[in-house]
């Protein structure tokens, strides 16, 4: 929700905000025991540009950068300065966010 209503994010991506396209479906499907939401901790967030978006992955401190969002720890990606420019995909400014198990 934080980055959901920060003034420097263009768009933020995950399931568990009303205004996700299919939060709906995920509050069907992404149920723990007690019926507790359990949306995970993988999000995506748009700021400007890449320029922008470079300088967010590069000045975080507990964050780690990395291409592959599988480890325990907190990590964050630029999706798009790692894909081929000619099958790049993925909006400039996005950034990807896997959130991890560390004590903060």
């Amino acid at each position: 929700k934080y980055l959901n209503g920060h003034k420097d994010i263009v768009k933020c991506h995950y399931p568990g905000l009303e205004s996700h396209p299919q939060h709906a479906v995920a509050m069907r499907q992404m149920v723990g025991p007690g019926n507790d939401s359990m949306y995970g901790g993988m999000l995506s967030f748009e700021v400007e540009n890449e320029s922008w978006a470079m300088a967010v992955a590069g000045a975080v401190r507990v964050i780690r950068r990395a291409t592959s969002l599988g480890g325990t720890e907190t990590l964050i990606e630029h999706r798009a300065s790692i894909e081929p420019p000619e099958r790049r995909t993925s909006p400039s400014g996005l950034l990807r966010m896997s959130v991890g198990l560390e004590d903060a």
